[in-house]
């Protein structure tokens, strides 16, 4: 009876564990939870709330070792489990090619369907293979670009190796940097929240980047 008590009891906090919080996720899953977690997010349009940004970033912090609660993940496999975003991208990709977009016509999530207009303006924009690169580092639009880049018949290929760029870009190099601040700075956790925010807010900055540009032309257009 006992042994029947210990064993549920790790279960059961596992089924309690919050999805929002990047932090929960590992401490219940683990690098495993990375890997489902980003597939989710990137392939399926049920995981467009997960937190992508601080999950890929706490996680590297967590593989120093110096993050609270002692949980420490390994490197490598957590590097690996970046492909998840990879495979659910292209998941995503062939849903939305086979599918349309019924799938987003039955969601009542006004947030998804705002994510699949700026995703539409990104493709419209930038053309293919730079708003597929972009779109990793928009949170929901990460999500939702995919089905619609299969929906709208962007060639396979073109889809296939420019989110494959875009995403060990995004992944790696989320992971790399939460290594590299947790092993340079002591008692990093403390700053923990501040610094996840920062990330996400950093992530953005190359579509920030490409909208200023895309303005100036814009403006020196009327101007000519």
């Amino acid at each position: 009876m006992t042994g029947l008590a210990t064993t549920a009891a790790p279960a059961a906090a596992q089924l309690a564990v919050n999805l929002l919080s990047a932090q929960s996720l590992l401490s219940g899953f683990g690098v495993l939870g990375v890997g489902v977690a980003l597939f989710a997010e990137t392939g399926l349009l049920i995981g467009f709330f997960l937190p992508g940004d601080s999950l890929l970033f706490t996680a590297g912090l967590l593989a120093t070792g110096t993050a609270p609660g002692g949980l420490r993940l390994s490197l490598t496999p957590l590097l690996l489990a970046a492909v998840g975003a990879l495979a659910g991208s292209q998941c995503g990709y062939v849903i939305g090619r086979k599918a349309g977009g019924a799938l987003l016509d039955r969601s009542d999530s006004a947030r998804l369907h705002q994510g699949a207009r700026r995703a539409e303006e990104l493709l419209e924009r930038y053309g293919h293979a730079k708003a597929i690169v972009l779109a990793r580092f928009v949170p929901v639009v990460r999500t939702v670009l995919n089905p619609i880049a299969g929906a709208l018949r962007v060639p396979i290929r073109t889809f296939t190796v420019w989110q494959l760029a875009g995403g060990l870009v995004w992944s790696l190099g989320l992971i790399l940097a939460g290594y590299a601040l947790g092993s340079s700075v002591p008692n990093v956790d403390r700053y923990l929240l501040p610094i996840v925010a920062l990330v996400i807010a950093l992530s953005l900055v190359p579509l920030a980047a490409e909208l200023y540009r895309s303005r100036r032309a814009k403006a020196k257009e009327a101007r000519g």
